[in-house]
């Protein structure tokens, strides 16, 4: 390690050091849950998690509400250990542990789900925009193994969304906010509940020009869901969710362009995602005299017309089936806590692409009928030896068939199969009431979707590319817990992986399609959080993450370390003020930039960016709420497309030759809005 970067990270550990070192008072405050007074559907969410011997954690909308949440980046800015980052508008980089850190679009890695329902696509490979925070009672977030309950193997883990009910949310809500570079959203809501059952429903619509040309976006959205009270332990639950989302893409600009302007867009072919979709689903629940029965159905419809390259035309179905089955009692006098459960996808994908003429279709290049499913069946155990001492033990069986019929050309079709088992172990002590210990050890197993199966060779048609398994050992400690003005959520994680995906440059000959399985790699990294309530009118929320994702004695890169993820990321929110009213200065810290090619021949720059929040309450349930982000209009680089190996700039001609993989990070912006609730 070069001296300066060990002065670094020493330095950052005794920041977190001396900020845990607060001298501790009234053990036994109220303020001793400081992150905002949550709903109980929330509390009992957070409740059930944390007897996860892992990293997990819940982050109730309260947290984001008065912000300009327009995607998953907003909503989980502050849950220890998520790296997410801006390209533009509700694009962005979302990456738990370094999963799916090569992936220069979408999204890998990360199974997300909304309601207990998976929206990953029975490939496995997913898209966030689909999901809108302003609909969201809460958010549950499982890194890498602990998504074992949700049938998540992959090394991200999951995340799963929580919409109100009608229970949960009685009355109506209003809210409208905008702003800068023409923004504006709406949202209406309303939910019911009466003795036999309740109703909750909400609209959102989304504009902006945003801060890039040839970016601006607009949406409509659809939530609602049913609940019918069948007896006194059961009941069941339907849910309708619609979207239809027209996304403009900017696209990535050389280092220059993004620094020097960051305004700057790529007009070239009218690149854009244009969605449409509809998920339907159900769930029924039956309290049992020792635990809980749960099972359901959901089928998901999407189409999506997509001009990037070329203009990629998608008409795709899923369809699953789910159960869980929870139960509790004692084995001689231990307690015992047993979970099973299975979880299915089947999923078919009309997919075709188009010479790209303007952003329209010109003659057909690709025609492919892709067939995918995906079964995870999962069981775990939980004892009590002693008091407050519990051992986890489990695992996940996972089964996955991929079919590409080529009707372009034939020869190019292609079927694989995967099977595979991921076990898991694990403790949890709770020496106190408020003060958790934890340590796991797991398997993590993803395969490949269609975007890795499916790919283009240099001078060839699309076709099937075979990509095997990526396959990790995982092993976890850490700590949660409450102690004086201090909440704290720490782990420590090391993951070897086998066969990670990665992507690498086409090169005729060489290479001939875009990603494959890498050797040996290893993700480890610390995930921190630090709450401290400084005075009753004074809360610091904090989270830390240090990232080191490298190679192992590869052939070609040796021990180089992975691009993408910077080591150390920073961010901090110091709130002043009472819920009537309050500021929120805040500060995103990036001491040193990521490396952007495997070659690690270039790395960008570090930044800090300064933003500020401001809210209050008119008067009960009318609240009145500033966004202000990057104050010092700060230039800098917020994500990076991964490279091979960067091209520098050729200073001595006017064309600037330089890679064209980096993405701007927000410019200075100022938003407002009102939420009203009656």
């Amino acid at each position: 390690m070069r001296p300066i970067h060990a002065a670094r990270s020493l330095s950052l550990c005794a920041l977190i050091l001396a900020l845990s070192a607060v001298p501790a008072f009234a053990e036994d405050a109220e303020h001793s849950a400081i992150i905002v007074t949550a709903s109980p559907a929330v509390e009992a969410a957070a409740a059930r998690v944390q007897r996860t011997p892992g990293g997990v954690d819940v982050i109730a909308a309260e947290a984001f509400e008065n912000k300009l949440a327009v995607s998953l980046r907003d909503a989980l800015a502050f849950s220890p250990g998520v790296y997410t980052q801006p390209r533009f508008g509700q694009e962005v980089r979302i990456s738990i542990r370094g999963s799916g850190l090569s992936r220069g679009y979408h999204m890998r890695g990360l199974t997300l789900l909304q309601d207990g329902v998976p929206i990953n696509s029975a490939d496995d490979n997913g898209d966030f925009q689909e999901l809108d925070p302003q609909l969201f009672q809460h958010i549950e977030v499982y890194r890498g193994g602990n998504a074992l309950r949700y049938g998540g193997s992959t090394l991200g883990g999951a995340i799963n969304a929580v919409t109100p009910t009608g229970r949960s949310a009685p009355g109506a809500e209003l809210r409208i906010d905008g702003g800068s570079f023409d923004t504006i959203r709406a949202k209406a809501a309303y939910g019911y509940a009466d003795d036999h059952g309740d109703a909750y429903a909400a609209l959102t619509a989304d504009r902006s020009d945003s801060d890039r040309a040839h970016g601006d976006r607009k949406a409509l959205r659809f939530n609602g869901n049913v609940g019918l009270k069948l007896s006194e332990h059961a009941e069941t639950r339907f849910y309708a969710s619609a979207q239809t989302i027209r996304q403009k893409l900017a696209g990535a600009l050389s280092e220059r362009d993004a620094l020097n302007n960051p305004a700057k867009g790529n007009v070239t072919g009218d690149q854009a995602r244009d969605i449409d979709s509809i998920r339907l689903q159900n769930r029924t629940t039956v309290d049992l005299s020792h635990g809980a029965l749960a099972f359901g159905l959901f089928y998901n419809a999407k189409s999506l017309s997509h001009p990037i390259y070329q203009v990629i035309d998608q008409k795709s179905e899923d369809r699953g089936v789910f159960a869980s089955l929870d139960l509790a009692g004692d084995l001689g006098g231990m307690p015992l806590e047993l979970t099973l459960g299975s979880q299915a996808r089947f999923g078919a994908v009309q997919a075709r692409q188009f010479v790209n003429t303007g952003g329209r279709s010109g003659a057909i290049t690709a025609n492919a009928r892709q067939k995918a499913q995906t079964i995870n069946s999962y069981g775990e155990a939980r004892i009590a030896p002693v008091a407050n001492l519990w051992l986890i033990a489990g695992g996940l069986y996972s089964h996955g068939e991929r079919r590409i019929a080529n009707r372009f050309a034939p020869a190019r079709s292609g079927n694989v199969d995967f099977d595979a088992f991921a076990p898991k172990v694990g403790l949890l002590y709770q020496p106190s009431p408020a003060v958790q210990l934890y340590a796991n050890y797991s398997r993590s197993v993803e395969m490949p979707g269609f975007g890795e199966l499916s790919q283009t060779p240099a001078g060839g048609a699309p076709g099937f590319t075979p990509v095997g398994l990526q396959k990790a050992w995982t092993a976890e400690v850490g700590t949660r817990g409450r102690r004086g003005i201090a909440r704290w959520d720490v782990s420590l994680y090391r993951a070897d992986i086998r066969g990670e995906m990665l992507q690498y440059s086409v090169v005729a000959g060489t290479i001939p399609a875009a990603t494959f399985n890498a050797d040996r790699t290893r993700h480890q990294g610390l995930e921190a959080g630090l709450d401290l309530v400084l005075a009753p009118w004074a809360t610091l929320r904090q989270v830390y993450s240090y990232s080191d994702f490298r190679f192992r004695d590869d052939m070609q890169f040796g021990d180089n370390r992975l691009p993408v993820v910077p080591r150390h990321v920073y961010r901090a929110e110091l709130t002043l003020g009472t819920d009537r009213l309050s500021l929120s200065p805040a500060i995103e810290w990036l001491p040193q930039g990521a490396w952007v090619d495997y070659a690690n021949t270039k790395r960008v720059g570090g930044y800090a960016m300064l933003n500020l929040g401001a809210q209050a309450q008119v008067r009960n349930g009318l609240t009145l709420f500033l966004d202000a982000r990057n104050l010092t209009a700060r230039r800098a680089i917020g994500d990076i497309s991964a490279l091979v190996r960067y091209t520098p700039d050729n200073a001595a001609t006017a064309a600037d030759e330089g890679s064209v993989a980096f993405y701007p990070v927000e410019r200075r912006a100022v938003y407002a809005g009102v939420r009203a609730h009656f």
